[in-house]
Order: C-alpha cells, then sequence, then structure tokens
C-alpha cells in the first residue's frame, strides 16, 4: 500500500518536467551596432603616382674639334656659368690654320687691288681706243675673280678663327658640371662610335632647381576623371594650377609642392598610358635627376559623394553595398558605387541619401529585415596604440543619431582601421 503514492509522486514530477520542457525559448537579444549618419559633401579628388625626377636642363659637353686633351678647368659636381671655361684642347694645329688662312687672304687682297686698278686703267683708255674691248672686258672679269677669291678667304678665316676657339670648350648653360668622362692627355675628336656620330662626351651640365617630375597616368582614369568632370560631379584644376605633392623614397614628404606642366596630348600605344609632367623647386638640392619619387596629384574636387568608414563597405556577387539602419530601428541592404578611396574612408559615389544610418561594427549580426540596436561609431585611437584593435565596444548613446562623417575626420582616422 505505500508503494502507491510513491508512484503517484513520480508520476506528478514527470508531468511538471514536460510541462516546463514545452514553454517556448525566449527570443535572441536585438544585435548592438555602431553607425555614423552620413551627409553629402565635397572631398578632394586625389591620385597617387611614382615618377622620375629629370634636370630642368641638361647639356652634354662634347668635343668640337679633335685633338689631345690638355686640361680640365672646373671642379667636378660644381655650379658652373654659361660660358665657363671646361677644357682645352690642344690649339697648336688649329693657331697654325688660322694664320696659314690669313696670309692666304693678305695675299689675295693684294692681287685683287693689282687687278682693280688695272681694270680701271682700261676703262679709262677705252675711249681713246689705246686698248681694246677685249682687254677692258678681260681685266674687269680678273677684278671680279679676284674679289670672289678674297670673299672665300675671308669664310676660311672665319672658319679657322672658329675652330680655334673650339679648343677651349665652354659650358652651354648654368648649371652644375659633373665627372668628367675623358681624363687630360687622350685624344678626343668629331666623331665617335660611342655617341652615335658626335663628338667626344667630356662632361655634362644640368640645372636642377627647378626639376622634372616626369610620369604617366593610364587612359582608363583620365576617361573616367573627363566623365566625372562631364557629369558635374568633379571641378578639375587647370595645367599649370593643379598641385602636386612629392614624397621622398625614405616615404617623407618633400615640403614644398610643385605645379602641373605638361600634359601630353598622345596616348602610348605600347603602355596605353599618357605622358604628365610635373614642375617642383629645389633650392637646397635635395631632388637629384634619376631619382624616383611618390606624387599625389589634386585634380579638383569631387562633389555631392559620401564618406564612409572602410569596414563600413561589403562584396558580394552583386557588387558592393551596405547596411544602414531605416526608420523602425531595421537593418537595410542598400547597394552603393565606391571606386576611391580617401585616407580610411570610402567615396560613395551613389546609393546613399543625406541622414542615412550606415552600420559600421556589428555588421555580421545585423540581418535585412531584423531589428537592430544602434550606438554612435567612434573612430579607434591613433595605430600607435597596440591595444587599439582590442578597444572595447563604445557605450550605448542615448538616441541613435550618429556623427556625420567628414573628411576631416577621415584625415584624422586611424591608418590602422581593420577592413
Amino acid at each position: 500500500m505505500k508503494s502507491r503514492p510513491r508512484r503517484a509522486s513520480l508520476s506528478y514530477l514527470c508531468l511538471i518536467v514536460l510541462a516546463a520542457c514545452s514553454k517556448p525559448a525566449p527570443p535572441p537579444p536585438t544585435p548592438q551596432v555602431s553607425v555614423v549618419k552620413v551627409q553629402m559633401q565635397s572631398v578632394p579628388l586625389e591620385r597617387q603616382f611614382v615618377g622620375r625626377l629629370s634636370a630642368y636642363y641638361s647639356a652634354n659637353v662634347t668635343a668640337r674639334v679633335s685633338g689631345v686633351l690638355l686640361r680640365r678647368n672646373y671642379t667636378e659636381g660644381s655650379q658652373v656659368r654659361a660660358g665657363q671655361l671646361l677644357f682645352e684642347i690642344d690649339p697648336v694645329f688649329y693657331r697654325a690654320q688660322l694664320n696659314n688662312d690669313i696670309a692666304l687672304l693678305a695675299e689675295d687682297q693684294a692681287t685683287y687691288v693689282n687687278d682693280r686698278i688695272t681694270a680701271e686703267r682700261n676703262r679709262k683708255l677705252l675711249p681713246v681706243g689705246s686698248v681694246s674691248q677685249q682687254t677692258v672686258d678681260n681685266s674687269d672679269a680678273a677684278e671680279r675673280s679676284a674679289a670672289a677669291k678674297v670673299k672665300a678667304d675671308e669664310a676660311l678665316v672665319e672658319s679657322a678663327r672658329v675652330s680655334l676657339n673650339y679648343t677651349r670648350v665652354t659650358s652651354p648653360i648654368t648649371g652644375i658640371a659633373g665627372q668628367q668622362q675623358v681624363t687630360a692627355g687622350a685624344v678626343v675628336g668629331t666623331s665617335t662610335s660611342d655617341t652615335g656620330g658626335g663628338g667626344t662626351l667630356l662632361t655634362t651640365v644640368q640645372q636642377i632647381d627647378p626639376m622634372y617630375v616626369n610620369f604617366t597616368i593610364s587612359s582608363a582614369d583620365l576617361a573616367t576623371l573627363q566623365e566625372s568632370q562631364s557629369a558635374g560631379s568633379v571641378n578639375l584644376q587647370q595645367q599649370n594650377q593643379t598641385p602636386v605633392k612629392i614624397g621622398l623614397p625614405n616615404r617623407t614628404s618633400y615640403g614644398t609642392a610643385g605645379t602641373l606642366d605638361f600634359s601630353d596630348v598622345t596616348v602610348n600605344a605600347a603602355t596605353g598610358a599618357i605622358n604628365l609632367r610635373a614642375l617642383v623647386a629645389n633650392p637646397q638640392r635635395r631632388l637629384l635627376p634619376g631619382m624616383y619619387v611618390t606624387l599625389t596629384v589634386d585634380f579638383g574636387q569631387r562633389n555631392n559623394v559620401f564618406l564612409i568608414p572602410q569596414q563600413a563597405l561589403q562584396r558580394d556577387t552583386v557588387g558592393a553595398f551596405v547596411m544602414v539602419v531605416g526608420a523602425d530601428n531595421k537593418a537595410v541592404r542598400k547597394d552603393v558605387d565606391a571606386n576611391d578611396s580617401l585616407g580610411n574612408n570610402w567615396v560613395v559615389t551613389r546609393g546613399l541619401a543625406d541622414g542615412d544610418e550606415v552600420i559600421v561594427t556589428g555588421v555580421q549580426m545585423a540581418r535585412e529585415g531584423a531589428g537592430v540596436k544602434t550606438v554612435a561609431w567612434q573612430p579607434p585611437p591613433a595605430a600607435s596604440a597596440p591595444a587599439a584593435a582590442s578597444a572595447p565596444a563604445p557605450a550605448p548613446a542615448s538616441s541613435t543619431a550618429a556623427a556625420p562623417v567628414s573628411a576631416a575626420s577621415s584625415a584624422s582616422a586611424s591608418a590602422g582601421m581593420a577592413h
């Protein structure tokens, strides 16, 4: 009789457990995400390139006459003036040639004077019949021939004098004279195989203040800029007004900005690129010809765009998209166009509207059509702080509105932002 109540209590216990298991599970908590409120704005339109420096003026100093090089008259690597003597070639032969031509000129001048006097005498005797017309004609021809020979001799003298002057090799421009290519005692000439038929290269003089920076832009990128300009979303600077920032090989800024100096009108058929050139001052000679530098070219402003943090942008097989918070606090997908970046932000040209709250962190937990709890997103601290990546989630804000992203906040955002 005692076993029956025990069995009844066990039955009641099973019924209680079954009733407890039949209750529905509580709903999962609403995911918390951080958002930024975006506003339409204008941002700088910049492109980065790699360029190579070249001298503003560069002149090869070559031998223009043949002979033995006697001496060098400048310090290698020093500043020289236009017309300054750089080298001397043995002038003995050319001085002798000049003296010989001067003597020939004097001889022919004497002959011309004699022929001229004879011709004048014959012309006076012709009316009285003392000489024939043939004699007068012959004397006139001799005078003209002697005069022509004097002219030829004068030209030979001038040529010999020029050759003699060429034995003193001077600088064609003002600039920095480089290393000598031929030592004293060597024979130099006006035609050598290593210079393609020109004179022997003695040195090079270059003017490096200012400097040219040569670089290229792809035709596709240029077409994109032109399309944006025609659509009114880009305000391109004019040539000679477009600023160019220079970055040195050690990744430091040069400090002095240049300007766009030249843009070609022909596309290179081999590379599909267009040649561009910038001009930059170089008073301290920190820039040297042949050096590779990085350039940041400001092509103007891109208008009517949005800036969003890089981690807010997602991509799938359809394309780029962001998740935004709708009026009912539900996540909504928006497809966007974002092909350029500025600092740590993407530049969105289509797909967003003023006041959209874009989800930055917590995107993985947000599901389209599902509710979310929002807090204002804050840029992470400087990249120098090692614990920046493990910073705790921001505290909930009093309202769902978040501070808009601007070009200024883009510049202050950390370079170590997670992608």
